[in-house]
């Protein structure tokens, strides 16, 4: 047997030295001294007590900061449950290692358009299983009228998961044009307004997001929560606590069985509700390329795919958002990061350079670039 040359033998324990060892157990995540973990203690508390002194300014009744956060939508309304929130909360992770923790990291609380990147995984589910293709056409797994015409027929995977489809329509009683409308005029303008071609201008579009979990629950044919539940929550050793519901009245028959279309956010009520340790699971889990101890869950494939600026917005990838474009951090230089956001200053935020997650809860959404450039700081 041949010996390896010198050179290629240290590349390889290199490689294995910096791949992800640790992953916590279902009841036990290892706590680390910052010391331990390459990490500097000041700049790491100054980043915990900026997460504390920075709360989310909207009402912690949450029913009250969703009608006045969404005020200027016509017709707006509350569909689905609600829960008033606790405090700021978060992790900071570390070579899969708890470096800091502030707040209640086991309440459960909304979490709002952070449910857009755990939908989008189920996409990628179904992906990995051969179900769909992001390229290819609605029309075809969803034959139920929802994309009839000339312009929704048009619209692939590939437009919903990056929200450029500028799909048209009514979901559930809710027409798309009364979701986010434009600044400028009135119902009778939105209304009548000619749509984007699909894959053109991304417009964030909470019932748009629901047509895609609505055509994946077609694909699956069954509950959405359950594909979650079975196929990443329980892989990677999440609580029992947390919980995806959808609207009232957003019910459909799918093989002879009534079943709950959810939500892909909350501005309306729904969404996933949990802790912020699940949510450090899930991004530990995109953080190691899909993959959690020996078993590989979801594709690299996909999270490259998931992570890759759309057409339409640099900033934007498969309901992931891109620390680049638009949207890039003014104190951040490291364009590798991604993460999820929601409203009310929730967030998922992977930095793989740095072998890091940090997940905050109702931090002022403004405050986000400041916050992760002080942990950045801490690992320097």
């Amino acid at each position: 047997m041949k010996k390896l040359p010198l050179y290629l033998f240290v590349s390889l324990f290199l490689v294995q030295l910096n791949a992800q060892s640790y992953f916590p157990g279902r009841d036990v995540w290892e706590q680390k001294e910052p010391i331990e973990l390459n990490l500097k203690s000041q700049p790491l508390l100054k980043a915990v007590e900026f997460a504390e002194a920075n709360e989310y300014s909207g009402s912690r009744d949450l029913r009250i900061a969703i009608l006045e956060g969404f005020a200027r939508e016509p017709y707006h309304e509350i569909l689905g449950p609600t829960k008033k929130r606790g405090g700021p909360a978060g992790l900071i992770i570390k070579n899969g290692y708890i470096a800091a923790s502030w707040g209640d990291i086991d309440r459960v609380d909304m979490t709002f358009s952070v449910t857009k990147s755990y939908l989008s995984t189920i996409a990628g589910l179904a992906q990995d299983r051969g179900f769909i293709s992001t390229q290819d056409k609605l029309i075809n797994y969803v034959w139920d009228g929802t994309f009839d015409g000339l312009h929704n027929e048009s619209i692939t995977w590939h437009h919903l998961l990056n929200q450029s489809s500028a799909w048209s329509g009514t979901l559930f009683g809710l027409k798309d044009w009364g979701d986010r409308p434009p600044r400028k005029g009135t119902v009778d303008d939105w209304k009548f307004a000619t749509p984007n071609a699909p894959g053109t201008v991304m417009e964030y579009n909470d019932v748009r997001v629901n047509v895609l979990a609505y055509s994946l629950l077609q694909v699956w044919r069954k509950p959405l929560p359950v594909v979650l539940k079975e196929n990443i929550m329980e892989p990677i050793g999440a609580s029992t606590t947390w919980r995806w519901f959808g609207y009232k009245d957003a019910w459909t028959i799918v093989d002879g069985q009534r079943l709950k279309s959810v939500t892909g956010g909350g501005h309306s009520g729904g969404g996933i509700f949990i802790n912020t340790l699940d949510h450090a699971r899930f991004g530990l889990l995109f953080l190691n390329d899909g993959k959690w101890r020996d078993q590989q869950i979801i594709s690299k494939d996909w999270i490259d795919k998931a992570t890759t600026s759309s057409e339409a917005n640099e900033s934007y990838g498969y309901m992931w958002w891109l620390n680049k474009g638009p949207r890039k951090w003014k104190q951040v230089e490291d364009e590798d990061i991604f993460y999820a956001a929601g409203f009310g200053g929730n967030f998922i935020v992977i930095i793989p350079a740095q072998d890091m997650v940090i997940v905050t809860r109702w931090l002022q959404p403004s405050k986000i670039g400041e916050m992760v450039s002080l942990v950045l700081k801490a690992a320097k």
